[in-house]
């Protein structure tokens, strides 16, 4: 039986409608695939652009809306867990962004939104790209082990 985690998915911005579920599981999925232990919470915002603007402007310095954060366990969270509880993090997805780059990339929203959770949970898992070489390639290769054909709007 796979291990059990402490999810917490809110929409805020649900036009057009997110499946709730369907990122649940694929997060169950990810987490457990990255030897997460059970029992472990991660939170997830589906937000609108102004919103993940200001999270971006507060917490790092970029005055602009992006498609995804991620925010390690740690203090000044949007979220916070109990002290005692083993948290991974919070991610923020924008649905406006992801909207746009589903249309400017060919393929589905719900394709576009769980590359970003997954993308997310591989940051929080200490994952980057923004280096390039080695690090960038495991990350697309855990990217693609995560999506398979959802990755491709399939």
């Amino acid at each position: 039986m796979p291990a059990s985690y402490d999810l917490s998915v809110e929409v805020v911005v649900n036009e057009p409608p997110v499946d709730s579920h369907a990122l649940f599981e694929l997060a169950e999925r990810v987490m457990a695939g990255e030897d997460i232990p059970g029992g472990t919470g991660l939170s997830v915002l589906i937000t609108g652009d102004d919103e993940i603007r200001d999270m971006n402007r507060r917490f790092l310095g970029i005055d602009e809306p992006t498609d995804v954060l991620s925010f390690p366990d740690e203090a000044g969270d949007f979220v916070q867990g109990i002290a005692e509880e083993a948290y991974l993090g919070d991610i923020a997805i924008s649905l406006p962004t992801a909207v746009r780059q589903a249309e400017d990339g060919g393929h589905s929203l719900d394709a576009e939104v769980a590359h970003l959770l997954v993308h997310g949970i591989l940051h929080l898992c200490g994952y980057e790209h923004e280096q390039g070489g080695e690090p960038e390639r495991l990350m697309r290769e855990r990217e693609e082990h995560y999506l398979g054909d959802v990755a491709h709007g399939h």
